[in-house]
Order: structure tokens, then sequence, then C-alpha cells
């Protein structure tokens, strides 16, 4: 196998343990399978996010939020281009493994189709609208990457290359995912001095080797993945990975469903049926059991089964489907309610940074003798406004003219009150 372009690299300039390094000498590095397989890869560097979930509880059916702390790694530079690298072999192998599956419509995470979960929650609610009555089996898989077995990740993965065993470079690409290590950014920076307001400093590595050694691996800040599952969620190889660890899934699942005249989907951990009405419970049941093979299980509290029926000419479900952000009832689509919260919140929030901003410049300016100056509205409106480019309303107009769905633009029609009068206020 080989590459031709470079489309495989990336020019990173974050702070690691090595150096950024140019397009020439990551070329010379990953298509060298000796360096490969002696390449000593470092740990990647571990911090958190706190990401705002917005819920509706289902015993009140109220909307609530929680704080979900999200886990970010990400790879040194050189690391990085070897796994994008192979990322990049593997895909062109799995790729045509879809294609020759009859595959390609029905994976749609991690795959350059030039189309977003809007495209695709589209063709799904299009597919119920046009089987009339039927049934929408929606599963999740429970801590997805965090349970990926290692050697039946390795087997699909000689399976998808044809080969009894892993090539030595392959191998140790695969070891490196699968054996990571992992060190705290914050842990490292106190360690070793490290301003988290201006890490750079003039830094093009956050040390150097001897430094790595003495400070870092000696003083314990570095911990390994001694089990036998998970991949770290975010390196540039770990989404194909996890599209290749589910192809034997994704074969049998395809086929239960063509059999039944139903279609099959499946976006990352989101995995979608639609089937007779008689079928659905069968079908669930058996997904389950198929997964568990994979030393996988299925999210109970996010199984969505719904029906659906025609009466007098019109579609109708006995509950919204909830599928990548949007809802359908069978007449109606919708953006979810948790959405619209989430918008909000995250609007409040900007506004009222904004005005507090705008407080502390006009307390210096009258200081100064100078003039104040009233709130700047236009990056506000850039962000939380349909007048924007790239923000969730605009995201919601595009949702409302793809799926043509005037439900949408109804929803979205109040939020532009909603910041006038967050601005008011």
């Amino acid at each position: 196998m080989s590459t031709d372009d470079c489309q495989w690299y990336r020019n990173r300039r974050y702070l690691h343990f090595d150096h950024p390094i140019g397009v020439k000498a990551a070329r010379e590095l990953v298509t060298n399978p000796l360096r490969v397989q002696s390449h000593s890869f470092y740990p990647l560097i571990t911090y958190e996010l706190d990401s705002v979930k917005i819920f509706k509880d289902r015993a009140s059916g109220l909307i609530d939020k929680k704080i979900k702390k999200r886990p970010i790694m990400y790879a040194a530079h050189a690391d990085s281009h070897i796994y994008s690298y192979y990322a990049d072999l593997l895909s062109k192998e799995y790729e045509a493994a879809l294609l020759a599956s009859g595959l390609s419509g029905n994976i749609l995470a991690f795959r350059p189709l030039g189309k977003s979960n809007i495209d695709f929650a589209a063709q799904a609610f299009n597919d119920i609208r046009l089987m009339g009555n039927c049934a929408a089996v929606a599963l999740d898989v429970t801590a997805f990457f965090d349970n990926l077995d290692h050697e039946i990740l390795k087997d699909a993965w000689c399976g998808l290359i044809g080969e009894p065993r892993l090539p030595p470079d392959h191998y140790a690409v695969y070891k490196a995912i699968t054996k990571f290590s992992k060190v705290s950014k914050l842990e490292v920076y106190d360690k070793l001095g490290i301003s988290t307001h201006n890490p750079k400093n003039n830094r093009t590595r956050i040390c150097e080797p001897a430094e790595f050694r003495n400070v870092v691996r000696a003083g314990g800040l570095i911990s390994a993945n001694t089990d036998s599952f998970a991949i770290p969620q975010g390196s540039p190889i770990s989404a194909l990975l996890s599209n290749i660890y589910m192809f034997a899934f994704d074969e049998w699942s395809a086929d239960l469903a063509a059999s039944l005249g139903g279609e099959y989907y499946r976006y990352c951990d989101d995995i979608l049926f639609i089937v007779p009405v008689s079928e659905k419970d069968r079908v669930a049941n058996k997904a389950r059991k198929k997964i568990r093979r994979l030393e996988l299980e299925i999210n109970k509290e996010k199984v969505e089964i719904r029906t659906f029926k025609v009466i007098k000419g019109r579609q109708a479900s006995d509950k919204p489907l909830q599928y990548l952000g949007f809802t359908y009832d069978g007449e109606r689509i919708l953006i979810r309610s948790a959405a619209l919260a989430r918008y909000s919140e995250k609007m409040k929030r900007g506004v009222k940074f904004a005005k507090a901003t705008m407080r502390k410049r006009n307390r210096l300016r009258d200081a100064r003798g100078e003039p104040t100056k009233p709130l700047y509205r236009k990056n506000l409106y850039r962000l939380y406004s349909h007048t924007g480019r790239r923000n969730f309303l605009r995201y919601g107009y595009r949702a409302a003219e793809k799926m043509n769905s005037p439900a949408i633009r109804k929803q979205l029609k109040p939020l532009w009150e909603r910041l006038q009068e967050e601005i008011e206020r």
C-alpha cells in the first residue's frame, strides 16, 4: 500500500514533547516502514474540558443541565503524522471494502462523504416516510472508544489488509494506539514551571528529551493503558479504527435489515434500523446479542424503539424518534429541544460576558476622561443570530432548508427576540 499525495499531513503548532516537523521530514519518517516500526511514541497529553450537557428529565419533563468532564488527548507531532499516514493507507482499503460489500451508504461517520448529520438525519427520516408503516430501532453503544477490544481490533485490521498478522510497521502503530500512555498537561506544566496562560513563551516544545526522561518519566507523571481494551478518542487514526472494528457487525446488520425490506445506518456509536413493525423487538434483541460478541454493550437508557403508522394518509409515531440532533414524529422534523436550550445558555453567557467587558472598558475610558461606548453588538450578532455565517442559527436554517421543515423555522424564529431581550436586560 502507498499514498502518493500528502493529504495526511497537517501542520500542527501546539506544544508537545517534540518539535513540529515539516512535510518533507514527516514524509521521510512515515513512508519508511523500518523507521515506523522502531519509532518511540511519546505519551499523549491530556486535559479535561467542562461540557454543559442539556437534557430533559424523564420524570418531570423539565429541561435540566449538568457539567460533564470531556477528556481531550493529543499526540506528539511525529506520532500524529504516523497516525495520519496510516489512517490514510487504511482508509483506502476500508472504502474499497465498503464498496465491495455494498455498505458505502450505510456507514456515515468519519468518512469523506461531503455530508453532515443534517443530510444523514434527513435521509433516515425520508426512508421512514417512504416505508410508511414501520419501526425505527435506535441503539447507542456504551462508552464506545473506551471498550474497543484490542484482539478484535487487531483481527479486523489484519482482515482489512489481507494479512494473517500485522506487518511490523502496522503492529508498531497498533501497539502505540492500544497500549497508549498519557500525561496530564496541568501536572507536566506545573512540574516544569510552565505557565498555563502563556505556555509557549518562545518554546517550540515542552522540554528537551533529557528533561522528559528525568522529570516527566522519572517523576511518575506517565500512566499507561494496561487493559486489553480502549483506544484514545481523538487521535488521527482512532475514528477510522472504530469503523474497521465494526465492519463485520455492519455487514451483518445491513444484511439483516435488507432481508426484512428495511434500512440500516450507523453513525459512530449511533445505530439505526428501519424495519417492519412486527420485527422491531427481534431486531433489537439480535443486535444486542451481536454487539456483545464485540465486547460492547448497548446503553439501555438510550434505546429508542418507535412505531410509525399511516392513518388516513398521514404518518404518525407513537413517540418522536430522536436521531443525530433532530426528532421526527412522522410529520414534523424538529431540532431537539436540548439543542435549543444549549444555544440559549451559551447565548446568555456570551451576552453577559460582553456586558462585563463593556463595563470594564467604560470604567477605564471614564477614568481617562473619554466618552463611554455602548455594547458592541456586531460580534454578538455574528455569534448568536441569523446574520452570522457559522453559528447555531445558521446551522438550524440550513437544516430547515435541506429537510424542507417549516417546523424548524418556527423553532428558530423566537431566538432573535430572545437575543434582543438579553441584550436589553
